[in-house]
Order: C-alpha cells, then structure tokens, then sequence
C-alpha cells in the first residue's frame, strides 16, 4: 500500500510577519554597521582639507555665553615655538604613537587619574567630532576614531587643528584668538615665554590665566620652555615641522 505523501503546512500569518521582521532587523543592523564604520572616515576626509567651521563644544559655550572669541589661521601663522609648546606640554611623544601612548596611560593610571593619559589626536577626536565630559561611550568612540584620524591626516594637520579648537580661556578657542586675548599679538609673533604660558593652561583653561599666571603656572611654563627646546633639539618636532 504506498504512502500518502505529507504535504508541507503553509507558514502562519504570524510566523510570516516574524520573519519579515527579522528580515529588516538584519538589514537595518547591516546598515547601522556600515555607518558606524563609514561615518567617522568620511567626516576625517572631510577635515583632511576642509577647517571645521565649529565644534560641538563651541557652539554649546557659544550659546552659554552669548558668543566666543575664535579666528582660524593656518600653521605657517602660527608661531613654530607654540606648537612645540603645546607639544611638550600635552603630548611629548606626538611624533612616535600612532594615536594612543599606552604608556602615558598607564602612568596615569599609576598616579591615580591626577592627570590625563589623552593624546593630542584624541583630543582633537574629542574637540572636533564628540562631546566633553566622562563617559566610556565617548572614551570608546574617542577610541576608535582617534586611529583614523592618525592614517587619514599628517601629524602636522592634526597639531594645527588642536591649536585651533583648544580652549585657552572661557570662551576663548584657538591659537590666534587666545595670542590676542591674553599679550595683544598674533599667533605667529608669540614668544617662547608666550607660547609656554599658553601651553601651560591648556589642561584647565577656565581657572587658569596666560597673562596672570600664579606661581605654580608660572613654574609650569618654565618647564615647558625647556621641553620645547629639547624636542626642537632631538627631532621630537620633526613630524609636524617644528
């Protein structure tokens, strides 16, 4: 006697709308994916060869305050001690990471979190595209990012995009705006001393003075004067043309 052959159920309303659903949660989240990875490349061409015309950050002061002190100018306006300055003050290994100094972490680490472990890249990252303020979700994006920037721009655009969004004072951004706030010069006339001074209130802007500086600053300065002439002396400035 042959065997009657078991027809297939037709798949339920439900189940159909299931795995439509499925459907596009895949999609959507392939889609997502290849965002998140395009995003920040495409955003780090752009600035390659386009200035930012603002940052997060400046526009939330601007609105805070009312309005900001900020002028753009190029590296070849900028005074080369001020680079080597701010170098020697925030990052002395700029030339040699690739981005993340692990070492500088860790010795953060080991002084217990007295003073930051941040590259100059990964403030620019932090600047230029995220937000202030601690979070892990900004230390991971700052993360990821930071090495894009490092393959996509030169080690000199990196440092003349810090020393155009840094804050040098309340509400005051870049190299050129903080050079007039503070002695009445441009950027490109600053002195070693100048240009030291400015470095030296880089980690604490809002609390700190240029032109008024209190002992403990102007001892800090002094040591990055000495800090940039050695990098000026053995090649640390080589990569950004200092």
């Amino acid at each position: 006697m042959a065997k009657r052959k078991r027809t297939k159920k037709a798949p339920s309303e439900a189940e159909g709308r299931r795995k439509g659903v499925l459907a596009g949660l895949r999609r959507w989240t392939f889609r997502g994916a290849i965002f998140v990875v395009l995003f920040p490349v495409v955003m780090t061409l752009i600035y390659a060869v386009i200035n930012p015309p603002t940052t997060p950050y400046i526009v939330s002061e601007g609105a805070r305050l009312g309005g900001i002190e900020r002028e753009w100018v190029d590296m070849e306006e900028i005074a080369p001690v001020m680079a080597r300055s701010a170098v020697a003050a925030e990052d002395a290994d700029f030339c040699v990471h690739w981005g993340i100094d692990v070492s500088a972490i860790r010795s953060a680490i080991d002084e217990g979190g007295k003073r930051g472990g941040s590259t100059i890249s990964q403030q620019v990252v932090k600047n230029v595209y995220l937000w202030q303020g601690r979070s892990y979700v900004r230390k991971v994006a700052e993360a990821l990012w930071t090495p894009v920037t490092e393959a996509l721009w030169s080690k000199r655009r990196i440092l003349e995009l810090y020393l155009n969004v840094a804050e040098f004072d309340t509400g005051v951004f870049g190299v050129q705006a903080a050079a007039q706030h503070y002695f009445g010069v441009d950027a490109a006339d600053l002195s070693a001393r100048q240009a030291a001074r400015l470095a030296a209130v880089l980690p604490s802007p809002k609390t700190r003075s240029a032109s008024e500086p209190t002992p403990n600053l102007r001892l800090r300065a002094e040591g990055i004067m000495d800090g940039a002439a050695t990098i000026a002396v053995d090649g640390r400035a080589a990569c950004f043309g200092g």
